[in-house]
């Protein structure tokens, strides 16, 4: 008897017929002889029309209350999937993440999980239930209800799979798994049967939709390999697991952010302490900076531009600002009008040429550079948002289709 943790995305659970199917594929899976623990999502689009009444009250709603609102959503689809689970003469136990014994720091609304507590969801299998648990969400050491960012649910999925030591850990999504590329915006983008978790890392925190990154992360610390499957579909989709080298293979997947913003502070005093000052503030507002790029300095003066999440915008321009004022920068300024082209693979290592390569690729499109970032198995480049697409189609060509 295997004991399998599922997540069913926000697409897969939009409306009450789709919610019916998965009770009956769940049930399927539990006649089968195994024990399931399913994490949900909201349905559809939820989330974004509670963030949207929120708006209308005010402009930027407190954090904390955002968490109590936004927690709502994935109840909805726990109590719809459980009810269904019951139709089908199975029984079913729904908590929400908090009731699963998921703690969590005191950060509202990109909350990071400190310990699970599987108890009460291993009692409820123990009675032969399955056991259905609200992704997204968890209780803060005050006892405040916390959430845990956009694709939370991937998270909570992962960590509940490695909290019970649960024998697989199944993403269930509206695609067929993991991709060379976004198979919307590339037609000729191929599935990929298994991918390192470095590699599934660097993709999600570079524009790939399919998992969240902090989830991929928390996977490869506690060695919880993870498939990304089809919600409807019949194939195995992509395995995520711990890979050695593949000789041969330099670039594995291309990927686009198109969300994201740039931030430049111009003419900035070129002293020791100024960036130090910058990036320690947006990093205790919980603000990931990605991309940074500092021009050679002149007449003992520099600029500084770095990305972030375009959500973070706002937040970072106002803190920027500020900081601005005080160490007498001449303005800054935030574009939002760009987009980020990303190669990955563990085998670009040792692969000389690979930039030279995405470089000429884009250079043919007359796509221009602004900024360039390189890690061992990922080189970025950030691009106006106008030429992502066409970048994708160009690059992905290149190095996968060739």
């Amino acid at each position: 008897m295997a004991l399998i943790v599922q997540k069913y995305g926000g697409s897969s659970v939009a409306t009450t017929e789709k919610i019916s199917r998965i009770a009956e594929k769940i049930v399927a899976e539990k006649r089968n002889g195994n024990r399931i623990v399913a994490v949900v999502s909201a349905m559809g689009k939820t989330t974004d029309n509670l963030i949207k009444l929120a708006k209308e009250i005010i402009s930027e709603p407190p954090e904390k209350e955002m968490d109590i609102l936004l927690s709502t959503g994935e109840m909805v689809t726990v109590a719809l999937l459980c009810m269904a689970i019951e139709k089908l003469g199975e029984a079913a136990e729904g908590f929400p993440g908090y009731f699963a014994g998921i703690k969590t720091d005191s950060v509202h609304t990109k909350a990071r999980i400190q310990t699970i507590e599987p108890a009460r969801i291993i009692k409820e299998l123990e009675k032969g239930n399955i056991v259905v648990i609200a992704g997204f969400q968890g209780l803060s050491p005050d006892s405040a209800i916390t959430t845990l960012g956009r694709g939370g649910s991937d998270l909570t999925a992962v960590a509940v799979a490695a909290a019970v030591k649960a024998d697989a850990c199944d993403i269930y999504t509206d695609v067929d798994g993991v991709f060379t590329a976004d198979p919307n915006l590339v037609p000729e983008a191929k599935p990929i049967p298994e991918i390192s978790y470095d590699e599934m890392l660097e993709m999600a925190s570079t524009g790939a939709k399919v998992m969240l990154s902090r989830a991929v992360e928390f996977a490869k610390r506690y060695n919880v390999p993870f498939s990304v499957k089809s919600t409807f579909g019949a194939g195995e989709g992509t395995m995520v697991k711990e890979l050695a080298m593949k000789e041969g293979t330099d670039v594995s997947a291309v990927s686009l952010d198109a969300k994201q913003a740039k931030i430049t502070v111009f003419r900035v005093p070129d002293k020791p302490g100024i960036s130090s000052m910058l990036f320690t503030a947006l990093g205790k507002e919980n603000i990931n900076v990605d991309v940074i790029v500092q021009n050679v300095s002149k007449d003992n003066f520099a600029d500084i531009s770095f990305t972030v999440n375009i959500t973070d915008a706002e937040k970072t321009l106002k803190i920027t600002k500020e900081l601005g004022k005080e160490v007498m920068a001449e303005n800054v300024v935030c574009d939002r009008d760009i987009a980020k082209i990303s190669i990955i693979g563990i085998g670009m290592m040792n692969h000389p040429g690979v930039a030279g390569r995405m470089f000429h690729a884009l250079g043919k499109e007359r796509i221009n550079i602004e900024m360039i970032s390189t890690s061992e198995i990922k080189i970025s480049c950030v691009i106006k948002k106008s030429d992502g697409a066409k970048a994708l189609k160009t690059v992905h060509a290149e190095f996968i289709e060739s």
